[in-house]
């Protein structure tokens, strides 16, 4: 005779709950938020100021972009917009695809993806495997030649096209900041009772910079927020280009961008992404996206000009694993960067001396 397996009580609603214990949620969408934040004490040893990272790239779906997803999701089905069984149509290059395939297959919603050629194949994958449909434009808008505006041009053509679909539009969707304000800059200043000198965020939409910087305003924080942008955004007044990497910048002036005034902003080139990511695999173990490299460059730049025992916070906005193909492939960075792995392993050199104090 088996026996049968032996399985574990639920305990009631009434039960005691333990300290430190985490309780079950409700879906995988009641995991997202509440990610860690960690000291980096290898990044840059001797830069005489303490650096703090905040790892989104630990939510669900591997990005802070599950914030705003979640956020715009239940907002269009609270207000009607979007009903279980519509359709939501979004731009995206990569990281909101995966979260809204996610989201949108938890409620039951349809979700086509317009993504562009730069987008890595392994999170087109993920979205497919996610159940959400990948709409592929190939072409730059030909008046722009920006990819970005050629998106947004097809997002309208397929609202068109399918009856009743809805466009978050992330560019300008208020829910998208506000998940920031409530979620990432909330846990962020709670974790350190409120006194952080320096915040630090990767730009696109502009969502994660805007929300941080309403919570900051509305608690009084006198924080300053710097904003990592790409060479070739046109994001705070930058000169538009072409942006090798997707993820970082934009090829238009985003609604959100429209209302923040970040106090600095600093630009960085593809090269200079790839050296920043690959330093903080390195050195602390975490492998990020192209935008946080970026945001580890201009670091290693910036902390000289800070007091010494400052405390700095910067999120990493994604983990690694779908730019293992280009980030972290030297044959990628030659052909597309034109670096050779002795010219990445120089401007590693250079940045980490930069942050040296003394």
């Amino acid at each position: 005779m088996t026996t049968p397996p032996r399985t574990a009580p639920v305990p009631s609603a009434d039960a005691p709950r333990r300290p430190g214990v985490a309780e079950p949620v409700l879906g995988v969408s009641g995991a997202v938020g509440s990610t860690p934040l960690v000291r980096l004490d290898r990044l840059f040893p001797n830069s005489g100021v303490e650096i703090l990272a905040k790892l989104e790239s630990v939510n669900p779906g591997g990005s802070t972009k599950d914030r705003p997803a979640l956020a715009m999701v239940r907002d269009a089905l609270d207000s009607g917009r979007l009903a279980a069984g519509g359709t939501v149509v979004e731009s995206s290059s990569g990281n909101l695809g995966v979260a809204l395939a996610r989201v949108c297959t938890s409620y039951g919603v349809r979700f086509v993806c317009v993504v562009d050629s730069r987008t890595n194949a392994t999170t087109v994958a993920t979205i497919r495997a996610l159940g959400g449909e990948i709409d592929l434009v190939s072409e730059p808008d030909p008046v722009s030649g920006d990819l970005l505006t050629a998106r947004l041009r097809r997002v309208e053509q397929l609202k068109e096209e399918i009856p009743g679909a809805v466009n978050l539009f992330q560019y300008g969707n208020p829910a998208n900041p506000a998940a920031h304000a409530a979620g990432t800059m909330r846990e962020i200043a709670e974790a350190l009772d409120h006194r952080l000198d320096v915040l630090m965020a990767a730009v696109s939409t502009t969502g994660t910079i805007a929300g941080c910087t309403a919570y900051l305003h509305e608690h009084r924080m006198d924080t300053r927020t710097v904003a990592v942008d790409a060479v070739g955004s046109v994001l705070f007044g930058g000169t538009p280009a072409p942006r090798p990497l997707p993820g970082l910048g934009a090829g238009v002036v985003t609604d959100i961008s429209r209302g923040v005034s970040p106090d600095r902003v600093m630009r960085v080139d593809g090269l200079a992404c790839v050296v920043g990511a690959r330093l903080l695999a390195r050195r602390e173990g975490i492998l990020a996206g192209a935008s946080t490299g970026g945001i580890v460059h201009a670091l290693g730049t910036l902390v000289r000009e800070l007091t010494p025992g400052s405390h700095l916070a910067f999120i990493v906005h994604d983990g690694g694993v779908p730019y293992l193909e280009t980030v972290y492939d030297d044959d990628w960075v030659r052909r597309t960067l034109g670096a050779d792995p002795a010219a990445v392993d120089a401007a590693t050199d250079a940045l980490s001396s930069s942050a040296r104090r003394g």
